[in-house]
């Protein structure tokens, strides 16, 4: 098989904004922009429990009255965050443009995009922790998550049959369980990073090191798809 490059093109996609306060009296939507970006670095931060709407408020520029008005209470406020977080992911994933590529090349592309987006958004990462400690108590409340990843699912599907239609990959891979696979191996070792550099002796997050580390991701699913 020729080398597949894993690296993801530039996305234009912004990245997800960190809390500029600002007074601004006449703008909600800028007002609700901010507070949600100021909560997505306080709930990732100090997990559920230990945010304070005041310490958002202030860092957003206004007040709990405001935040209350345009978000609502603290779990409303927390269930947007998460919300946000999926649709900037999903958002950016529609960038990849996976339809136009062979199929061994949209999965490196998928796995390439999915490593640098944790790497680049630990924010995201620490949502996932403490929504997982949470069992999802709030995310089973939103009608909007799963409508977000169905369309990014069917693609991959897409991906995975054109593979086998052109013999390279094999029947049988299921699109759920092949994106759980790579979002996996991302999430795992940068999650473990600090203890598994420890435990190993080696800086996993030197670049040698992650450049390694995707290498081997790419070549573990690739070989593993193989008709």
């Amino acid at each position: 098989m020729d080398s597949i490059d894993p690296t993801p093109p530039a996305l234009t996609a912004p990245p997800m904004p960190a809390p500029a306060p600002a007074k601004v009296t006449r703008d909600p939507e800028g007002t609700r922009a901010r507070i949600l970006a100021a909560a997505t670095e306080e709930f990732a931060r100090h997990g559920l429990g230990g945010a304070r709407v005041d310490r958002i408020a202030e860092a957003a520029g206004t007040n709990k009255r405001m935040l209350y008005y345009h978000v609502g209470n603290k779990e409303s406020l927390y269930l947007a965050v998460l919300e946000g977080a999926y649709e900037h992911i999903r958002v950016t994933e529609r960038q990849l443009s996976l339809e136009t590529l062979s199929p061994p090349d949209a999965i490196a592309r998928l796995i390439g995009f999915t490593w640098q987006y944790f790497i680049d958004h630990p924010e995201f990462m620490a949502l996932l922790n403490i929504e997982n400690l949470h069992r999802a108590e709030l995310l089973r409340g939103s009608d909007k998550v799963p409508s977000m990843h169905s369309p990014f699912v069917r693609l991959i599907d897409d991906v995975l049959k054109r593979g086998v239609e052109q013999g390279i990959f094999r029947t049988g891979v299921d699109a759920v369980q092949l994106y759980i696979s790579i979002a996996g191996l991302s999430y795992f070792y940068l999650s473990n990073v600090h203890t598994l550099s420890v435990i190993f002796g080696r800086d996993l997050m030197a670049d040698p090191e992650k450049a390694a580390r995707l290498s081997h991701m790419v070549e573990l699913v690739l070989h593993s798809l193989r008709a």
